[in-house]
């Protein structure tokens, strides 16, 4: 019998317990050694293996179990895995059935740090001298990618800028040498998005407890693949998808995708603001029961909340009206991504009972932009299925940047369990003092008759109406006087996030520069005519002839903006921001459609999906 430093090894023993009862498990022959010394593998009920490490054994040692392979691992195991020990018998002659592979390729996670989010061990050398094991680490990865980074390594591999020693010298001084070190493909110690066993699966578990969800998804595509995924995943063509018409672009996309027809809710609207609310449920209640009535079959309901304005539906509500007939319920969470890590917030979804949530961490949470996540709770949704979507509509380069992003926006969270304390002391204080301010008011619930259970504390949406002023005006004058840059402007309001990164000097400069304002305007244009701001509101009269997948590949005709009423439109055309579609392929150019473009044309605002983008023509299906 040789010693194992010989590059021969036989695994031919059988696992038994050392401090636990496992007698009612079934094990399955050994079947594969990781690495050539130091790693064993032994199947467990088929569906998951055991990986031990050690130092090399010698014939009949005894091998406490230390290392837990992530395939297949249900989460409520790894606290068991420390009873185990295994009898190792080796032999010089390899069995021809053995497959050596390179622990490059296998991250491994040690127990004993949580039952449900146990720590990484990944491999690989490093210029530091590193075993490369990423211990006790509370970003995955982010520390896979450090340690990936850091090796001396010849790179014969994608980007092109080779780890940054090609990197565009502009782009190089913009953003320094770090990120393009950084900017690293698909290796396998980086694990696979599409099918992750290892930092990324162990970085999207902690990310599923954090946010109380079942099963969470990486996106690098934004939460608009997000939205498309959860669509696709849920309705079959021809189904139903009920949906609010002030719903995001993102939604209209899935439909043209996935060949659903959609089911418009028209959610409150308040024409002194030019916002539009959420829906209730009693308003999806009425829907369901429409469509079932005329034989329909509902695929799902999605959901925005909260709006771009802050405005919570009662997602609760719409669960209870949906999950007894079967439906599952998405909610578009773009804005609430946040919503979990404080008292004073609302309700998430998913504490809500929500089937799929979509959120864009990179909003009021600190991620890079472009990522999100997607989120799971209930067994309503083929969780393979989503899956399968989000391959089809994510990048096959996803970007370890941005991947890496959301992991530390996580562990930010985890590690500041008071982070949300003083955003919302600012937030508060910021409301109280404008809106104290003549000429200057604040958006609250009474601004709405639906009883809708909350707005996001972080929104403040002012309008400066009372002053004669539009939404477009005011905002003008707070960037170019007083340097304050707003998230999103209106006909008649202006809205303002506060965030993680907001600052004290920050919320007191806005509320002085609304001072000025105020003084500025409120009394010069007291003796002038009150100017008639009043806007049609966009979403009301809607008609529909066709599905926008019908009408998207509908041969098209190009008309002059003012003779397309009554026609069909056969584009997108979508004021950006809020990106709330004024019409879509499919509905009929109507009065108060048309109306409220020429308006927000008038005053300049970017139109976003039109092929003209000046407005002077648009795009009507040719039938």
């Amino acid at each position: 019998m040789s010693s194992c430093s010989e590059p021969a090894l036989h695994l031919a023993a059988i696992a038994f317990v050392l401090m636990n009862d496992f007698s009612s498990l079934f094990w399955n022959p050994p079947v594969l050694v990781r690495s050539q010394y130091s790693r064993f593998s032994v199947g467990f009920r088929g569906d998951a293996r055991w990986c031990f490490r050690s130092a090399c054994p010698t014939l009949e040692s005894v091998v406490s179990g230390s290392v837990l392979e992530v395939e297949g691992l249900p989460t409520e195991l790894p606290q068991l895995v420390c009873g185990i020990a295994l009898k190792l018998s080796l032999d010089c002659e390899p069995p021809k059935h053995l497959e050596f592979e390179s622990s490059r390729r296998s991250a491994v996670v040690q127990c004993g740090t949580a039952s449900s989010t146990p720590a990484i061990s990944g491999t690989g050398p490093s210029s530091s001298g590193s075993s490369g094991l990423v211990q006790d680490c509370t970003a995955p990865l982010v520390c896979a990618l450090q340690l990936t980074a850091r090796q001396d390594v010849s790179c014969f591999h994608f980007p092109g800028h080779n780890r940054g020693k090609a990197a565009p010298s502009s782009l190089s001084k913009l953003i320094g040498s770090g990120a393009f070190l950084h900017d690293l493909p698909e290796l396998p110690e980086l694990d696979d998005l599409f099918s992750p066993k290892g930092v990324i699966l162990d970085a999207q578990r902690r990310a599923a407890q954090l946010f109380g969800s079942s099963k969470t998804w990486f996106l690098v595509n934004g939460t608009t693949c997000g939205i498309q995924a959860s669509v696709m995943a849920t309705c079959s063509p021809g189904d139903y998808l009920i949906v609010p018409r002030n719903c995001h672009l993102s939604v209209i996309s899935a439909l043209v995708l996935s060949g659903v027809v959609p089911k418009y809710i028209i959610p409150e609207y308040n024409s002194g603001w030019d916002i539009a609310g959420g829906i209730t449920p009693l308003q999806l209640d009425e829907a369901v029961k429409e469509l079932e009535e005329d034989g329909k079959r509902v695929g799902a309901v999605l959901v925005t909340s909260p709006t771009y304005h802050g405005v919570c539906s009662n997602v609760q509500g719409i669960v209870s009206v949906c999950h007894p007939r079967g439906i599952p319920v998405i909610v578009d969470e773009a804005h609430g991504a946040h919503f979990r890590f404080h008292d004073s917030l609302p309700s998430t979804a998913i504490e809500q009972g929500a089937d799929l949530a979509v959120q864009s961490t990179h909003k009021v949470l600190c991620s890079l932009t472009q990522s999100s996540m997607l989120h799971m709770s209930g067994d309503l949704v083929d969780v393979d299925k989503v899956s399968q979507c989000l391959q089809l509509l994510q990048s096959s380069s996803p970007s370890y940047l941005l991947l890496s992003s959301l992991d530390a926006a996580r562990d930010q969270l985890s590690q500041n369990t008071n982070i949300f304390d003083e955003p919302l002391a600012i937030a508060s204080e910021t409301k109280d003092l404008l809106a104290r301010i003549p000429g200057i008011s604040v958006l609250d619930l009474p601004c709405f008759a639906s009883d809708f259970p909350a707005i996001d504390p972080l929104r403040i949406t002012l309008s400066a109406s009372d002053l004669q002023l539009s939404g477009y005006e005011a905002d003008d004058i707070l960037y170019e006087g007083h340097q304050i840059v707003s998230e999103l402007v209106g006909t008649r309001a202006v809205t303002f996030a506060v965030n993680l990164g907001t600052r004290v000097q920050d919320a007191e400069k806005l509320v002085q520069s609304a001072k000025h304002l105020s003084e500025k305007h409120f009394f010069a244009n007291s003796l002038k005519p009150v100017k008639e701001n009043r806007v049609h509101g966009p979403l009301e009269n809607i008609s529909v002839h066709l599905s926008p997948r019908e009408a998207f590949f509908t041969e098209k005709r190009r008309v002059k903006i003012e003779d397309s009423l009554g026609e069909i439109c056969g584009e997108l055309i979508c004021p950006y921001p809020p990106g709330i579609p004024v019409l879509i392929p499919g509905e009929v150019v109507t009065h108060d459609s048309l109306s409220y473009l020429m308006s927000v044309r008038h005053q300049g605002i970017t139109i976003s999906g039109a092929a003209d983008a000046e407005l002077n023509s648009i795009l009507v299906c040719d039938l």
